[in-house]
């Protein structure tokens, strides 16, 4: 037993290069129907967009929105900004931040399986109340219980992959995560454009469809096996061995398996993992799951695929071109995803985080001098400037969907221990959709206050971000997901946080375990 009558110290010893296995079709398959937890997440930020700029929902939920809209002498940037619309869009987030913190001993003590499950039933129930609203409080209702099943799908599904993912595939597996949140993205997009011309009543038609990615994980969530990790972490090591045989395609996964071992012990050991990701030794993935998420949201992406119609409305696009526009750029950021799978294993995730944030930086900055010069209060953009625009946003798109899309959840969910890996991921999920709400409820303000301006505030956020990564985070590559501490002990910087020895960890662990025991 690791740690022997000291208690238990983790994973002491490297032991990547004995990992034995391969790919399997077993693991796809899983991965593929896991994955489809973060379609429900994408497809309600395609959706949101599309439905408040559709003139029958507005009419009915939000008239006061659909008279600014017909006053064409209006300033061009201030003709959507409605707290009550913003709150609809953003009440969800709220509500996901807090049931994030809900399903963490839940995902601990009962499986990732049954997080996912109870995220598909929510998003389920929420999308029947939208479908259906006849008032405001129904359909905020129903926002809630959408926000509710995003929660708990965004907390268990990228630990789900992770865990099921081999250590040399685990970032393109990962990525599944974000994969589909891009295609539910770009559904809804195309949902809209064409239920845009069902009239009065095709939004409903456009909420109501999120119940058939709902379904599909919630029964999908019936039939996944789980992960070795959790299944060794709540004490069916012969299960979760004979898991973890299966899912890399061969008998001999000792050190791997002697690695989940060693890491269970000490997540047992552990009774507060919340208290314990507060310590110093933990300091390094804290500060990950922290910023990560939150600059994730300050690239300025919600606020594109959140408002897309209702910003390219308001630079005067016509009829259904607004929809159109924004199914372009829904259809651009899932292509781009792909590049992501395809290189994040071989170039690493700091290579693709870096030259996605530059890229970004020169986008925002060329929207916002075009915006300036060309775009007033009266004016509307010629078709010419217009193209340009559209163009210049896909191309940040592209640039976000190869680096902090897909790696802004990638990272934060394999660099925690097992003792702290569930609190970790809702701590993520947490900041995630806290930011993902701040921005949500003041993005039509601050484009009425900022204006053009409101490009360059996001483009200094990336700057900031692309830095934090150089000079921050370490590459987690091919390194083994329970052996994580050995690179947080090499870097530069977190080597003054992270014990450099063993011992020190162990004498932690017991004393953590000593505190716990006392206290009961």
């Amino acid at each position: 037993m690791a740690g022997g009558s000291l208690g238990p110290t983790g994973v002491t010893k490297e032991r990547a290069e004995q990992y034995q296995g391969k790919l399997t079709g077993y693991v796809v398959v899983t991965c593929l129907i896991g994955a489809v937890g973060g379609s429900i997440f994408g497809y309600d930020i395609g959706i949101s967009g599309g439905v408040t700029s559709m003139d029958g929902f507005l009419r009915k939920f939000f008239p006061e929105v659909y008279r600014n809209k017909l006053h064409a002498h209006e300033n061009n940037y201030c003709k959507y900004n409605n707290q009550v619309l913003a709150s609809f869009t953003s009440s969800l987030y709220l509500a996901g931040l807090v049931s994030s913190l809900v399903a963490s001993p839940i995902t601990r003590n009962y499986g990732r399986r049954a997080s996912i499950i109870c995220g598909g039933f929510s998003f389920l129930v929420g999308a029947t109340l939208n479908a259906a609203a006849e008032n405001l409080t129904m359909l905020l209702f129903g926002r809630i219980m959408l926000g509710v099943g995003i929660g708990f799908g965004n907390q268990a599904v990228p630990l789900y992959l992770s865990e099921m993912a081999p250590a040399h595939l685990r970032g393109a597996l990962n990525m599944m995560f974000q994969l589909a949140t891009t295609l539910g993205i770009f559904t809804a997009n195309m949902i809209n454009y064409g239920t845009e011309k069902l009239r009065p009543w095709g939004w409903r038609l456009s909420l109501g469809l999120a119940a058939v990615p709902a379904l599909v994980m919630t029964v999908g969530g019936l039939f996944l096996p789980e992960t070795p990790n959790s299944l060794v972490e709540r004490g069916n090591n012969e299960e979760g061995r004979r898991v973890l045989e299966k899912i890399r395609g061969t008998e001999n996964v000792n050190a791997e398996f002697q690695d989940i071992v060693d890491a269970s012990e000490l997540a047992n050991a552990i009774k507060h993992p919340f208290r314990n990701i507060l310590k110093k030794r933990n300091r390094p993935q804290l500060v990950m799951a922290i910023f990560m998420p939150a600059f994730q949201i300050l690239t300025g992406i919600n606020s594109i695929l959140f408002y897309a119609p209702v910003l390219f409305q308001s630079m005067g696009f016509r009829g259904s071109a607004p929809l159109y526009s924004s199914a372009l750029t829904g259809a651009v950021l899932a292509s781009s995803t792909f590049i992501s799978i395809a290189t994040v294993d071989k170039w690493g995730r700091r290579a693709l985080l870096i030259s996605g944030g530059i890229q970004m930086v020169v986008c925002q900055c060329i929207v916002a001098v075009i915006l300036g010069v060309k775009f007033g209060n009266n004016q509307e953009l010629s078709k010419g400037f217009s193209i340009l625009v559209v163009t210049v946003i896909c191309l940040f798109v592209v640039a976000f969907g190869w680096s902090w899309g897909p790696l802004g959840w990638t990272v934060p969910s394999e660099i925690f221990p097992l003792e702290t890996r569930s609190a970790g991921q809702s701590i993520t999920v947490a900041v995630n959709l806290l930011f993902t709400f701040i921005i949500g409820q003041s993005f039509l303000s601050l484009l009425c206050t900022f204006k053009f301006g409101i490009f360059l505030f996001f483009a200094g956020w990336i700057t900031i971000m692309t830095i934090f990564v150089y000079v921050f985070l370490p590459e987690t590559k091919g390194v083994p997901i329970e052996e994580m501490i050995f690179m947080w002990r090499k870097h530069w910087f977190w080597k003054r946080t992270v014990p450099a020895h063993p011992e020190l960890d162990e004498s932690n662990g017991r004393e953590s375990n000593s505190t716990e025991m006392g206290a009961r």
